[in-house]
């Protein structure tokens, strides 16, 4: 279907599958209604069936063809849904089993795994109806992150801070969700995600790539930007990562593409969810190790071993890659603030040797152009008071004004980081929005902290994108930003193709 979730990197992945099985001889059809894809392109497979992806139509098409196999865990959350209608109909499902996939995402079933594999997770319940909901939510404590079961691209998800959001948002979800039960966790604020991918044959898994996300948890992975390698994840959280990730991968018997999201607060690794499918992030990481990870998967659910098609654990990725996610705020007015929710409709990919470069290149790909100098206005919450300070020394030093509000100024000048004052919006003027519709502003750091600074904050993140004003709402973010900017100063930039990047890492392979 044409909806923000659905996205084009689940057509890229079926199209990578398709290409991979007409290669070892099989004849492939391929079902999608969806006509801006590359997979319903006439020559791509060997059949086109231009249909809803609903169970009747997939039914009557597997009456008429009697394929061998059906592969759902390529096309994202919709195939996937007809898992349990299509086995019960007599249709052979490849790759991770129909009790795999209700395993992963089955809140009971899926705490029992975790519980086996002594994996953490945030605290969390089900509810039904909006008084369980409410009853989950005062045991765990707010905020809490409300989520339907099985939807894709973060639909109909919400960070709520109270009870009477929890109440007006319910109905929502409990819609999406077709009636299943709402998943509701504990809200880890200030932790930040990981996103692993990796291919499992059912008794080897291969981790293939582990990126770590620059944005909060709790924005949608879609949404977040990454990076590959990551680059500020300590050797034992890596460690214990890539341990989690094979052990689910044996117990739910994945036979394909494996994707795992991970929290990191405090040192602490939780497990947010588990996917035995496809993920979005799988052309990032192909793109940037030139590993083929969906042509891979799609041999193997073919019946092939990962030993024997020679795939390598951690591919070594040619230097430092970076995907960030292109939004179209600019013609819809809707808050620029991320969450759980997808809302991008595109990404790119940034390439270099050092970090800071690559994500430079992400930002300009994306439309986000960086200043090399102006006025920068700050204002952010409490919690960030002591990681901002010696970022925004750091931009001091590069020739950048720091105008800050109140509480963050009175904060500086106790440390020693001159600012001046800035009124924030409905205290007095000139206010942050003025200083942004004047033109002033080269760049706009405010990172809100709960839902009334989340709402108040609203105008000047709305007037930023209006004026085109780069803004940054994480710390993480804040300071890939500074380092993009002196990566940019130092005008050393260095052109090289994808392609021509994996070709110098395979022939220096081959030397050694």
């Amino acid at each position: 279907p044409n909806r923000i979730g659905q996205g084009i990197e689940f057509d890229y992945c079926c199209v990578q599958a398709v290409l991979a099985l007409r290669e070892v001889g099989y004849e492939t059809i391929m079902i999608n209604s969806n006509p801006e894809t590359v997979s319903t392109d006439f020559d791509v497979s060997d059949k086109l069936y231009f249909e809803a992806l609903t169970l009747e139509d997939v039914v009557e098409i597997l009456h008429l063809e009697k394929p061998k196999g059906v592969v759902l865990q390529l096309g994202g959350q919709t195939p996937l849904q007809l898992a349990h209608g299509l086995e019960e109909l007599g249709a052979r499902v490849l790759g991770t089993s129909v009790d795999a996939i209700d395993r992963a995402e089955d809140r009971d079933r899926f705490d029992e795994v975790c519980r086996k594999i002594g994996a953490r997770t945030p605290d969390n319940g089900l509810a039904k109806t909006e008084e369980e909901a409410v009853s989950v939510a005062r045991r765990i404590g707010f905020p809490v992150l409300v989520r339907p079961s099985y939807v894709l691209g973060g639909r109909a998800m919400r960070i709520v801070y109270d009870e009477l959001s929890l109440r007006a948002f319910f109905e929502d979800a409990i819609h999406a969700s077709s009636n299943r039960p709402i998943l509701i966790d504990s809200f880890l604020e200030d932790a930040f995600e990981a996103d692993v991918d990796a291919l499992c044959d059912g008794r080897q898994v291969v981790v293939c790539g582990i990126m770590q996300h620059i944005e909060d948890a709790g924005v949608h992975s879609g949404d977040s930007a990454c990076v590959l390698p990551p680059y500020l994840l300590s050797g034992l959280v890596l460690e214990e990562i890539r341990e989690l990730t094979r052990k689910f991968a044996l117990e739910l018997g994945v036979v394909g593409l494996l994707n795992v999201q991970y929290a990191i607060k405090d040192g602490v690794v939780y497990v947010l969810e588990v996917n035995p499918r496809a993920s979005r992030t799988v052309p990032f990481v192909s793109k940037a190790t030139g590993v083929p990870l969906a042509r891979l998967a799609a041999r193997v659910m073919a019946g092939e071993k990962l030993v024997d098609l020679g795939v390598q654990e951690e591919p070594p990725v040619p230097g430092v890659a970076v995907k960030e996610a292109v939004f179209p705020f600019n013609r819809f007015d809707v808050d620029v603030l991320l969450g759980p929710e997808m809302r991008s409709t595109g990404e790119v990919m940034g390439f270099d040797d050092s970090f800071g470069m690559a994500f430079a290149k992400a930002q300009i790909s994306a439309g986000n152009m960086l200043p090399e100098e102006g006025l920068l206005i700050v204002t952010v919450n409490d919690s960030d008071k002591e990681t901002v300070t010696p970022i925004l020394r750091r931009f001091r030093d590069l020739g950048f004004e720091i105008m800050a509000t109140q509480g963050t100024r009175d904060y500086l000048e106790r440390l020693g980081v001159p600012a001046q004052h800035v009124y924030k919006v409905n205290e007095g003027q000139p206010s942050i929005v003025d200083h942004i519709v004047s033109g002033d502003v080269a760049l706009l750091i405010n990172t809100p902290l709960g839902k009334k600074s989340q709402y108040d904050d609203y105008a000047m993140r709305r007037a930023a994108i209006t004026h085109n004003v780069p803004y940054l709402t994480t710390m993480s973010a804040t300071s890939a930003a500074c380092d993009a900017i002196i990566a940019l100063k130092s005008r050393v930039q260095e052109v090289r193709s994808v392609q021509e990047r994996i070709a110098s890492l395979n022939a220096s392979a081959q030397m050694t």
